[in-house]
């Protein structure tokens, strides 16, 4: 389309539109426009006319090309270099700054004079477990073509093991100077700390000539009898933020840790404290610990351990008090003076319920195995009878007649049936109320629900290291990631993956133009907008970097 202009003798200008094709003049060789339509004065020309034209040859072109000649752009002058998530890595990397994580490790790092980026290739290694768990030499790839981390374009597997060795060498301090910040930032409740164990195992083979120091066999809480493991300890507030981690060989037993870990917390000088454990922990060697240095302690009583003061407190009468919806408490003290044990009998009446129904399943089972039992003979029987009596499920109900042939014994049913729906609780703080003890022993869920994100959110188990330091480290990340996560999630109010789903639609695309190249995020929607805003953290700069003829601005 040419524009050509005739001035006239008023001294207006008239503007005029043809359609012509240049062609070389056959003797000077210069081109020259050959007009092949007259379109007439641009001011009266049919400009729906000229847009059915120009559709009307555009239906010969394909899709991209129509776009491209209704945009006035030529296709192949526009490229995009990269499509890498944003959203996820930078609130992380804003919640790690702002819990203070980030100082801790450059003022680390500045002490040990480190130029390597040690620190940028930790919190690499803590986003990958929250966004894409991978092993440490995929992490490599990850960073480099799949999420846009400030400061860190690419990482090495060899700067990514140094990284490791350094926390571990530094662990205590980094979880402690975390602790206090996060503390100070969250106005964290610290006054009740849950604590529980759990087990991680291994799919890499044991090296026959290499002495394992952390890699044993012992009880596999993950089912997993088979295969070497770890022990892992873990406390966290009443909120479910973890504030300390630990790692035990795998034959470690629960009740063997409860002394190191008063220890380190108490070395934190963290004033009153109050420590929650479950039944497992509850002996009274670790009770006594738990009590050093003016602490306290709510734990799971074992009502089955034919304890003389737990028997007392079981049969001792009086009125349950409703706390919340099934939920009933009672207030027992047996003893006095030293010998005083004060418990809470917490009954809940649905789960009353599902034990009377599971108990009557389990004996309508047991009696037609009595009546089987009846039929075998000789050396079958007696296999058979052991069999039965020495069975989780059905030993608890039954004894022995004068022929040493099983029967169901009605008192064992009915001092099971005492216990439905209930738990016992032990604790050291008169100053407490039942109430408090009974809801504060709920929270142990908390740990629970911690573990189950370890090794399902996070990728905890399986590990493939074998060096001890490297272990440590391993889950040193993952409780990091799982610090984020939990904090995350207190704040937003939301699960991980939901949260996580709308931060990693967040991205960062690199274009390339005849102009230059400019590096642009995707635009933020209502949901994004919302969880950065609950976070507390700023939405990333649209415009992260813009390359204009050789000049760089960012």
């Amino acid at each position: 389309m040419r524009k050509t202009k005739r001035t006239n003798k008023d001294g207006s200008t008239v503007s005029y539109l043809q359609l012509a094709h240049n062609e070389r003049h056959a003797v000077t060789g210069n081109p020259v426009a050959k007009v092949i339509w007259n379109f007439g004065r641009e001011d009266s020309v049919d400009k729906d006319a000229l847009r059915r034209l120009m559709q009307s040859i555009a239906r010969v072109l394909d899709p991209e090309d129509q776009i491209a000649v209704e945009m006035g752009i030529e296709l192949g002058s526009i490229s995009i270099e990269s499509d890498k998530s944003l959203g996820g890595a930078w609130a992380l990397d804003q919640l790690w700054t702002k819990l203070g994580i980030r100082s801790a490790f450059e003022e680390l790092l500045r002490e040990r004079q480190f130029e390597a980026p040690v620190e940028r290739a930790v919190f690499a290694m803590t986003a990958n477990r929250a966004l894409a768990p991978s092993s440490k030499l995929a992490l490599e790839d990850w960073v480099e073509n799949d999420v846009c981390i400030d400061g860190l374009g690419q990482v090495q597997v060899h700067q990514l093991y140094r990284a490791m060795d350094l926390l571990v060498e530094n662990h205590e301090r980094v979880q402690e100077r975390v602790f206090f910040s996060m503390a100070n930032l969250l106005n964290l409740e610290v006054d009740l700390v849950y604590f529980d164990t759990t087990s991680t195992y291994f799919e890499v083979d044991p090296d026959p000539d290499e002495e394992e120091e952390l890699r044993r066999t012992g009880y596999s809480k993950d089912h997993r009898p088979d295969l070497l493991q770890v022990v892992i300890g873990l406390a966290v507030t009443r909120d479910g933020i973890p504030v300390r981690c630990w790692v035990w060989p795998g034959n470690t037993g629960d009740m063997e840790v409860v002394a190191q870990v008063k220890k380190d917390l108490t070395g934190w000088k963290l004033g009153r404290v109050i420590t929650v454990v479950d039944r497992g922990f509850s002996s009274d060697a670790n009770l006594r610990h738990l009590q050093r240095a003016g602490g306290h302690y709510i734990a799971g009583e074992r009502m089955r351990a034919d304890i003389k003061t737990v028997e007392e407190a079981l049969a001792r009468p009086g009125r349950y008090k409703p706390v919340k919806e099934n939920l009933e408490i009672k207030e027992i003290v047996v003893g006095d003076g030293e010998a005083r044990v004060r418990y809470v009998l917490a009954r809940n009446p649905l789960e009353a319920q599902r034990d009377r129904q599971r108990r009557e399943r389990t004996l309508a089972e047991l009696r037609e195995e009595l009546k089987r039992l009846k039929s075998v003979t000789g050396e079958e029987h007696t296999k058979a009878v052991c069999k039965v009596v020495t069975s989780k499920r059905f030993g608890k109900y039954l004894m022995l007649d004068a022929r040493n042939f099983p029967r169901i014994d009605q008192s064992k049913v009915k001092k099971e049936a005492r216990l439905d729906g209930k738990y016992l609780l032990r604790t050291s703080d008169d100053t407490l109320s039942p109430e408090d003890v009974a809801l504060g022993y709920k929270q142990l869920l908390e740990v629970e629900d911690a573990f189950r994100t370890l090794k399902s959110t996070l990728d905890l188990r399986p590990m493939y290291h074998r060096v001890s330091d490297r272990i440590r480290a391993h889950v040193l990340l993952c409780w990091l990631a799982l610090l984020l996560v939990r904090v995350a999630e207190t704040q937003v109010g939301d699960t991980w993956p939901r949260i996580r789903t709308q931060l990693e639609r967040i991205r960062i695309v690199e274009i390339n133009t005849p102009e230059g190249e400019i590096a642009q995020r995707t635009d933020i929607t209502p949901a994004q907008k919302r969880v950065l805003s609950s976070l507390g953290v700023p939405e990333p700069k649209k415009i992260r970097e813009i390359r204009l003829k050789n000049r760089v601005r960012a």
